[in-house]
């Protein structure tokens, strides 16, 4: 079992929700729980699937879980675009964000290779 909170992606992850929840407030009001939600649904479930796979109780179920970030990741650049090309995010700020959460499946995917390594 490992303390999800000593990991650089994690950290790096919850920043990225973090930003998601300031660059949603200014959505229309109809999306609330639409497209604003399922992008913070998104955005809080990488960090959330890094700290679940820490918490289990091997590397194998751990690489499990930082594949469902990995998604979430991907799920969250597919959904920002939405929101750019909706106009609801300006393309400055997706561009920024999507930045993250590239940065952040690059770090996901060094460390799903480092367990792969360490079998």
């Amino acid at each position: 079992m490992r303390d999800f909170r000593d990991l650089k992606v994690w950290e790096k992850s919850r920043q990225l929700s973090l930003a998601v929840y300031k660059a949603t407030i200014p959505f229309p009001r109809e999306e609330q729980y639409g497209l604003t939600s399922q992008i913070r649904r998104s955005a809080v479930s990488i960090s959330a699937n890094i700290a679940e796979g820490c918490g289990r109780g091997s590397n194998g179920e751990l690489k499990q879980f930082l594949q469902v970030a990995m998604g979430s990741a991907s799920e969250l650049e597919c959904l920002l675009l939405l929101a750019a090309e909706l106009k609801f995010l300006d393309r400055t700020e997706q561009q920024k964000l999507e930045n993250n959460v590239t940065e952040v499946k690059r770090m996901l995917a060094s460390f799903i290779g480092k367990l792969k390594a360490d079998r």
